[in-house]
């Protein structure tokens, strides 16, 4: 691997791993995007890269301005990442329903975090709209730019280089992508670039099933870190998927721990809930298709959490 000029260059080229163990016979090709190999360990340092960039380049950002943002941890983390490599300083808002690791992770780049308490460390609607509604507060001060990550029309825009290597990893053979939704902006920007590459594709949306508000239904708790906000996103169109699955809590960190331990994937539980899909979509598809999902982020960012902590064990 030849060397980058500074860490910004590091982002994006992940690896596209094939799933060994997990994907029953009979089924279509699962490949995994890891991820976890952006220098935070998450897909989102795409998206931030983009947003900042963007900002700068129209004048809505100046150098000497400071950034302000909601965020579950990977949003905040990758944007202090960029700021940090940028010099700009950045504030921003989060909850204790989102891991530690996440939380010192951003202080540890030099973000100043604000926490807003949880109901019991879930991810619940009002506790996002908490979040907004203090970073858009913040953000009203002189010289500060809102990146607001659910409205931002850069932050699809990141993702596009991700549909393209995939395409290439792949051997140009995709028959359907899965991807879980937060903001909507991964699956925005992977489904545009890659319907242009492959206008057959599948595009297929994961919730979580104790929040379908994609399907229709009713908000509610959950604790698929990142997903599932409790509302529909404002870049959120019908179009940008061609169906929409959901997974539960512990079918997602069941997966999750399944990849770890049998695929030597070690994500957090957003990467689950696209494996679980995934599986469907493979066993629907059958052999000589190819499905292509997501690994989010790197498990680092959640072992103080049940998720393999000592709750998972036993």
């Amino acid at each position: 691997m030849e060397h980058v000029a500074g860490m910004l260059d590091a982002v994006g080229n992940t690896p596209l791993v094939e799933l060994r163990r997990v994907v029953p016979e009979g089924c279509a090709r699962v490949l995994v995007k890891v991820e976890s190999h952006n220098p935070t360990g998450s897909m989102k340092d795409r998206m931030a890269l983009s947003v900042i960039d963007g900002a700068v380049a129209r004048g809505s950002l100046a150098r000497t301005g400071r950034v302000v943002e909601y965020t579950g941890g990977s949003t905040g983390t990758s944007l202090a990442f960029v700021c940090a490599a940028r010099g700009i300083p950045i504030t921003v808002v989060t909850s204790d329903a989102f891991s530690r690791e996440k939380r010192d992770h951003m202080r540890a780049l030099g973000a100043t975090v604000v926490e807003i308490p949880s109901d019991g460390g879930k991810t619940t609607k009002e506790l996002i709209q908490k979040m907004i509604a203090e970073a858009a507060k913040l953000s009203a001060e002189a010289g500060s730019f809102f990146a607001d990550q659910f409205n931002n029309p850069d932050a699809a825009g990141g993702y596009a280089p991700l549909a393209e290597e995939i395409w290439e990893q792949s051997g140009q053979q995709v028959d359907a992508f899965v991807q879980s939704v937060g903001t909507a902006q991964c699956i925005s920007g992977v489904s545009h670039a890659l319907r242009a590459l492959h206008p057959g594709v599948r595009i297929v949306a994961v919730e979580p099933s104790e929040s379908p508000v994609l399907s229709g239904g009713e908000p509610g708790a959950h604790k698929i870190e990142g997903v599932g906000p409790g509302f529909v996103p404002p870049r959120w169109r019908d179009d940008l998927a061609d169906e929409i699955q959901q997974v539960s809590t512990a079918e997602a960190k069941t997966m999750t721990r399944r990849l770890a331990s049998e695929e030597a994937i070690f994500g957090g539980t957003s990467t689950g809930a696209n494996v679980s899909v995934a599986l469907r979509v493979a066993g629907r598809l059958g052999p000589e298709r190819t499905v292509v999902t997501v690994a989010c982020d790197s498990g680092l960012k959640y072992l103080s959490t049940d998720l393999y902590g000592d709750a998972s064990k036993g």
